[in-house]
């Protein structure tokens, strides 16, 4: 069993619902998210996905199904999730005419942190994000990816074991959304926090995820791991290059189904790219004695998983 299995959850959930109205927008979906982990919830706009993080977060109550928190109810013992959670929406919620500082130390007195630990906190979180330099300066003055650290940093005031990150990265340059993403595997590798990441950045998924969920007109029509994901999608398949044209014929003869570049000498299989596959290609070719120079594993990435998973606007 693997280690990600064994840890305590950290979020878990059966069966939630929530609709507006007519309109459905969570069908009963499940979730189990272990302490420690990142977890990513993708899918289209309207899918569902910031009504999962708001419900989960305690701002607004689901129709039916029950999930805990932190180890806390959702629903008796919501203060006790509010307490263990930090919250980071698509847009940054900072006072633009107050400086960084004064915005930390605004989210520590809302806390209710004495004075002198509010500071302390203030300080190290301006370290942590690089933001010290700019600690006096308006928030009206900061970037894009300025302002996002700070939000953040603001999320962390209370020291959360479990932080939502709903499209934390919307709107950023490459350069500043890969200095977040640094930032969010920090937290999780050097402080064990949990991460619940919504996002449409299918690379930021990849990137970031444990494990990936996704979310199609409330429902979650697969979860697993990236890899796991990819090889849900047809497309996969191995290249192999020989030496001569030869060996390329005599593999082609062996393993039946595949494509022949006889100007590159590629054979190109179809394959998940599971250990298993791979191992039964390789075995044919060994006991034929066919050498291959090299062998490389293409696998559907997951923009192919979301455009096959998803559907299209109504």
């Amino acid at each position: 069993m693997s280690a990600t299995l064994t840890r305590r959850p950290a979020i878990t959930a059966t069966g939630l619902s929530k609709s507006y109205g007519d309109k459905v927008v969570l069908d009963g979906i499940d979730l189990h998210i272990p302490e420690g982990a990142v977890f990513a919830l993708l899918g289209p706009n309207g899918a569902g996905k910031t009504t999962t993080v708001e419900i989960l977060s305690t701002l607004v109550p689901a129709d039916g199904g029950q999930a805990a928190v932190a180890g806390h109810d959702l629903t008796r013992d919501a203060r006790s999730v509010r307490s263990a959670i930090g919250v980071t929406g698509q847009f940054a919620a900072v006072d633009n005419l107050l400086t960084a500082e004064e915005n930390l130390l605004f989210m520590a007195d809302l806390l209710h942190l004495g004075r002198r630990e509010g500071r302390r906190r203030a300080t190290e979180l301006l370290r942590r994000f690089d933001l010290t330099e700019a600690a006096r300066k308006p928030v009206a003055t900061f970037s894009g990816g300025m302002r996002r650290k700070l939000d953040l940093a603001m999320t962390l005031v209370g020291d959360p074991r479990i932080i939502f990150l709903d499209e934390p990265t919307t709107g950023l340059d490459p350069r500043s959304r890969r200095t977040m993403w640094e930032i969010i595997r920090s937290l999780v590798t050097e402080q064990g926090v949990t991460i619940f990441l919504t996002t449409q950045y299918l690379e930021e998924a990849d990137q970031l995820a444990d494990r990936i969920a996704v979310l199609d007109r409330g429902k979650i029509v697969a979860e697993g791991t990236p890899e796991e994901l990819k090889r849900l999608v047809p497309g996969g398949h191995l290249r192999i290059r020989f030496a001569d044209e030869q060996r390329l014929d005599a593999a082609a003869a062996l393993v039946g189904a595949c494509t022949r570049d006889p100007e590159e000498l590629i054979l190109q299989v179809p394959g998940d790219g599971s250990i298993p596959t791979l191992r039964a290609v390789l075995d044919i070719l060994d006991s034929h004695s066919v050498e291959a120079e090299a062998l490389t594993v293409h696998t559907p990435d997951l923009d192919d998983v979301f455009l096959s998973l998803t559907e299209s606007p109504r």
